[in-house]
């Protein structure tokens, strides 16, 4: 039995197999062991009460997650997931990596994640390369649902949103410049809180103001994070998260301005990474 967790910052999805079938599937709060202690980790894990019955036969975990970018950054997790699955044998790599196994065909690509933050790798079944490191949403996560959160609420405080946008902003969500400041640097999580808006941009995604926003964003992060590849143009592109697949239009639009092969897109990426495990560890056998 063999327990898989691929985690953003926003949400931690697990899906639990055995002998080459799924036998239960969960979600819980994101985890991130820049933001979570391993208090707070393990106490997520243990919310999820329907898996708790597993854990004696539970003998391996695969846990990929944003954050866990080290060894130390993966220990912090490691030793939570230690704390409840106690006779398992525990793995924890970077979401990067989920993502590069999830969208693998067999054959050498590329893999850009767009969802709270954002990241890119190159894979070719063995290795899983990167050029340019992920470093979160105040240093970086260019065309992220983060970033794009962080344009929205400036633009707002600014007074920069078209009218009929800055109305429709303040009857959705009532917000004040106290609290928005609060919230970005008072309170925990600012990322999943900053991402929490890509939701009213999409309703708004066709008006020129957002379309211009999220060219430019995407524009952005595809020369930061992709075009740091010499040979970005030589392997089909593969894009996992909200962000690819709630504004695929534009994204499509940018690929062929770069001339990019664009390879799949995924919203989430624990179905693949799932099937992924299944061949790896069980149909080989």
């Amino acid at each position: 039995m063999i327990l898989i967790g691929t985690s953003g910052s926003s949400k931690c999805d697990w899906e639990l197999i055995q002998d080459n079938r799924k036998v239960l599937t969960l979600s819980s709060s994101g985890i991130n062991p820049y933001f979570h202690t391993e208090d707070i980790i393990e106490i997520s894990i243990r919310s999820l009460g329907d898996l708790l019955k597993y854990i004696e036969e539970i003998e391996v975990v695969f846990f990929y997650g944003s954050g866990c970018s080290s060894k130390k950054l993966q220990n912090i997790v490691q030793r939570a997931l230690n704390q409840v699955f106690i006779k398992s044998h525990i793995y924890v790599n970077h979401d990067i990596v989920a993502a590069a196994f999830a969208t693998y065909e067999g054959t050498s690509n590329f893999t850009c994640l767009m969802g709270t933050g954002a990241n890119s790798c190159f894979f070719d079944g063995d290795i899983v390369r990167q050029e340019v490191p992920g470093i979160d949403y105040v240093l970086g996560d260019e065309g992220s649902g983060a970033y794009f959160g962080k344009i929205l609420l400036q633009s707002f405080l600014r007074k920069q949103l078209p009218d009929e946008i800055a109305a429709d902003f303040e009857e959705t969500y009532s917000l004040d410049i106290h609290d928005i400041l609060q919230n970005v640097y008072m309170k925990p999580f600012a990322n999943v809180y900053l991402a929490s808006f890509a939701q009213f941009i999409h309703k708004h995604k066709d008006h020129p103001f957002f379309r211009v926003m999220l060219k430019d964003g995407i524009r952005k992060y595809v020369e930061i994070y992709l075009e740091c590849f010499p040979d970005h143009k030589n392997h089909a592109v593969h894009f996992v998260g909200s962000i690819p697949y709630f504004f695929e239009d534009i994204l499509k639009e940018i690929l062929v301005e770069k001339e990019i092969e664009l390879g799949k897109i995924i919203k989430e990426p624990i179905e693949q990474l799932v099937q992924y495990h299944i061949n790896k560890h069980f149909t080989t056998k």
